[in-house]
């Protein structure tokens, strides 16, 4: 399995999750076998500064992620991953392999529109 989690640096595994989704500056994709990270690779997000809705949920569905985590994460976001199948995970704290750990011991479960998204109508798909 394939899991993509938002990052404030290039600092893979360590670099602290990234709390809002559309302007994390990378991603970290970690693919999954049994419980246990097999491999890493850090992405620049393309669309951090400026993006069209569905932009960056389509990036991710396109290097294969079928997970995606990340602090907060916009309504319209999370309904362009279900539509691609992918799953979501928000309210990720600490580093990245903290939240990863803590999704694969399903203590990270699920997604909810982050508050600013609700204030500004995009909580829904």
């Amino acid at each position: 399995m394939k899991i993509a989690i938002t990052a404030e640096t290039d600092a893979g595994l360590e670099s602290p999750v990234a709390q809002h989704f559309g302007h994390a500056p990378y991603f970290v994709l970690a693919e999954v076998e049994n419980g246990a990270v097999t491999t890493t690779q850090v992405i620049t997000n393309p669309f951090a500064e400026s993006h069209e809705p569905g932009q960056i949920p389509a990036f991710i569905h396109e290097q294969g992620a079928e997970v995606m985590i990340s602090g907060g994460m916009g309504g319209r976001a999370i309904a362009f991953f279900e539509q691609a199948g992918v799953k979501t995970a928000t309210g990720a704290a600490g580093s990245v392999n903290q939240a990863l750990q803590a999704y694969l011991n399903e203590g990270l479960q699920g997604a909810a529109p982050c508050a600013e998204s609700v204030a500004h109508g995009h909580a829904h798909g």
